[in-house]
This record gives C-alpha cells, sequence and structure tokens, in this order.
C-alpha cells in the first residue's frame, strides 16, 4: 500500500471540485485530486449540449430550492457572474448572451473544464483520476482516505465500470498503480455531485460520506427532467408539438416553451415546474399566456366563426382538436353560453393534469435534496460537525433551476471551501 500525505484532499473533479482545487492551491495549499473518471469535468463537458451554459446573469438565491433558501447567499456574493466571465475572458475564452440572462461558450464546453483543469495543474495540483474511493476516516489527527484503481474494483455504483470511458481530452490515470493508495490529509473536501446523470458515473457516494460524519441527508430525487403523463392523458399522442406555455405546480409559474413527447411534456417549462413538483401534485398548463382566451371570445369579428376554428388559429391543429370539448367544436362563437365558455377558457388556460412521475436521474440534469446546509457553514461549506470536512456543489441540499444556475454554484460553493480548505 502505498501513502501519501497532502493539504488538502478533494473527492470529486468536476466543476465544483476544480475550482476548489485551483483556489486553494493559489494560497499555497498542496492539493490532491481523486476522482473515478479518467476525465476532468466530465458534467461541465457535455453541459448545455456541449456548449456549457457556465453562469446566468440574473443570479438570485430565489432561483435555487433547498431546504434553508437563504443559505446560498453568502457564496453567490463573493462570486458573480461577472467574476467567471472575467477568468474566461482572461483566457481568451468567447462567450454569448442568449435570452434569460444565460451565458454560453461560443465554441466549446471543452474549454471551461481544460481551462480550470490547466490552472490546477498550473498550480502543482496533484491529480489520481480513474480511482475509486474505498474508505474515509479520521484517524483524531487528520482525514484518512483509501483508494485503488476503479477498472480493479469490478464496475460498481461508485465508478469502476464507467472508468474506462473518455469524453474529455485528458484520458488515463495519473500516479495510479495495481496497488491500493492511502491519503492523509487536514482538510477533506467532497465535491461528488448529486445522482443525476448516472450513466455519466454520477453517484451517491458523497452522501454517504456525510452520513459517516453525522450529517442529515435530505432524499434525493431527479429534477430539471420530464414529467411523464398517464397514458390515459388526453393530450397523449402530440409528441413534437411545442409552443409558449405557463407551466403552473407547487406554487410557482414558469412561462417558457413547452415540448410534448412520447410519455408526457418536456421543455423549459416543464424542466423548470420539475423543480417544484410533487408526486400526487397537479400541474397546470396555460396554453395561451399573456392572452386571454375570453377577449377574442368576445371579439365581434369571431362571432360567426366555429370554435375549432378560432382554436386552430391559435394552436397546432393536433393540440387544438385535443383541447376543444367535442360538444362545442362544431359551434359557433356567438352561440356558446356562459358556461360553455367557462369550460372553453378552462381548457386552454387552466389544463390540470397529474404526472405519474419523471423521466428518473438518466433524464435529468440535475437532482434535489443531497447534505442537509444547517450544520454547513454557508461562508466556507466547512462541516461544523467536523472541522476540516467541507462539502460543495451538487452535493448540498441546494439545487438551481434551469439555466446556468447549478454550474456557478458549483464554482461559488467550490471557491467558498478553496479560500478556507
Amino acid at each position: 500500500m502505498t501513502r501519501t500525505d497532502t493539504d488538502v484532499l478533494i473527492l470529486g473533479a468536476g466543476a465544483s471540485g476544480l475550482f476548489c482545487a485551483m483556489t486553494a492551491a493559489a494560497r499555497g495549499r498542496r492539493v490532491t485530486l481523486v476522482d473515478h473518471a479518467r476525465a476532468t469535468g466530465r458534467k461541465v463537458r457535455i453541459a448545455g449540449g456541449g456548449k456549457c451554459n457556465f453562469t446566468n446573469l440574473e443570479m438570485h438565491a430565489r432561483h435555487y430550492v433547498g431546504g434553508n433558501p437563504h443559505f446560498p447567499k453568502s457564496a453567490l456574493a463573493r462570486f458573480t457572474p461577472w467574476d467567471m466571465v472575467s477568468l474566461l475572458s482572461e483566457h481568451a475564452i468567447a462567450w454569448e448572451e442568449r435570452e434569460h440572462g444565460q451565458l454560453f461558450c461560443l465554441r466549446s464546453a471543452d474549454d471551461v473544464a481544460d481551462l480550470l483543469e490547466a490552472r490546477c495543474r498550473a498550480a502543482d495540483c496533484r491529480f489520481l483520476l480513474g480511482q475509486r474511493v474505498e474508505g474515509v476516516e479520521h484517524d483524531g489527527e487528520a482525514f484518512v482516505v483509501t483508494v485503488a484503481p476503479a477498472q480493479a474494483a469490478g464496475g460498481d455504483a461508485d465508478g469502476g465500470a464507467y472508468a474506462s470511458a473518455n469524453s474529455g481530452t485528458h484520458a488515463g490515470t495519473e500516479g495510479a498503480s495495481p496497488k491500493t493508495i492511502r491519503l492523509r490529509a487536514a482538510a477533506l473536501v467532497v465535491a461528488t455531485g448529486s445522482a443525476a446523470w448516472p450513466q455519466i458515473g454520477a453517484t451517491d457516494i458523497g452522501h454517504r460520506i456525510a452520513r459517516q460524519f453525522g450529517h442529515a441527508v435530505a432524499p434525493s430525487r431527479p429534477v430539471l427532467v420530464p414529467l411523464v403523463m398517464d397514458p390515459q392523458w388526453p393530450l397523449h399522442g402530440l409528441a413534437g408539438i411545442a409552443l409558449p406555455a405557463r407551466v403552473t405546480t407547487g406554487g410557482t409559474s414558469f412561462t417558457l416553451p413547452l415540448l410534448f413527447t412520447h410519455r408526457g411534456i418536456s421543455g423549459p417549462a416543464a424542466l423548470q415546474a420539475s423543480c417544484y413538483w410533487q408526486p400526487g401534485e397537479p400541474v397546470e398548463i396555460d396554453f395561451l399566456p399573456g392572452a386571454n382566451l375570453d377577449d377574442l371570445l368576445r371579439a365581434p369579428e369571431h362571432g360567426k366563426l366555429l370554435v375549432r376554428t378560432l382554436l386552430g388559429r391559435l394552436f397546432p391543429d393536433r393540440l387544438a382538436e385535443r383541447l376543444v370539448p367535442p360538444d362545442l367544436a362544431g359551434r359557433k362563437i356567438a352561440e356558446l353560453s356562459r358556461s360553455a365558455r367557462a369550460a372553453l377558457h378552462g381548457a386552454v388556460h387552466a389544463h390540470a393534469a397529474v404526472p405519474t412521475g419523471t423521466e428518473g436521474m438518466r433524464k435529468a440534469e440535475a437532482a434535489t435534496g443531497g447534505v442537509r446546509v444547517d450544520q454547513i457553514s454557508s461562508r466556507s461549506m466547512e462541516s461544523a460537525l467536523r472541522p476540516g470536512l467541507f462539502l460543495t456543489g451538487e452535493v448540498l441540499d441546494v439545487t438551481g433551476q434551469l439555466g446556468g444556475y447549478n454550474l456557478h454554484w458549483a464554482w461559488a460553493s467550490g471557491k467558498a471551501a478553496g479560500e478556507v480548505a
């Protein structure tokens, strides 16, 4: 067994781990990063469709969900979207602003991951890639972490099975050997992310480590994920139709594009709503946000139109056919009773349905839940239960909405830990 000492040991060489390492190393700390993947920043490299939605100009704690809505405020205040823009600009990485304040790389998400890794390597951070964590303990003086080559681990849920996959530019295991390595460090940073996207190696190992040191973990569930509807849902069979809509659930509404899928609904409106949806609760869809069907029904020029004709002008034909109550479709608008107009209004502006579930972690961009933050410092991400233990990024009970918020939380929380660890 090989033994090695370091000042800061970071579990996870993803967005948060890399930013933490870069920050800690700049303070002169000896840093070692361990990851069971053979490439750094795997989620970063595929984020934003490969263009990396790296932050959002509308950064605020209200765009995050979790047990304590105030927890992200400190870290977000000390690392702003313009701080990230400055870092990318310093390295000539071109970016663009898209709708809703989202900032993306112009060329490739690899540019961001490669930049962070290069900064870490320039500061002499040590990378142990393709290494699986086998045990974590504290001997009374320091943290002791045992790791072994991931492939030799037999492909279990902690990363052996996917370690041979390479989605980045830095393949191979640096410093790996057939033998177990025992790492000793004064500070341990758990930056292992959430269980979303298990197909690229995501696991819940960070939550298991946190529990080992006494931390409570809120149950995880997939979010930023398509919603699945019952096969008897009246709007099934409309896959491919997309339109602006307002989706409301859990007291929160989003007016964004909505996409019908073979199993339910997706698109930004549904993905955002999934952060607030709870099993068994309904979602309500307004298919005509920003307009009032009642006003259109009262317009004199529409009086002689059939109901199906008017709705055919407002919506794609297949959707219009499903939205109109059959007994009203062939009637003239001027002939509609008050109750008929109310029924039509409800069908268009307040279509309610109860999803049967979601498409699961494999289709989720993030997961809610995680290590509860009531015993975590909002300034440094350090545990109040075990000094020297830090938890960052998605492993915490902090989840961002769609639009670059989760990556920015990874940067901000990683930096906060790196300034102290």
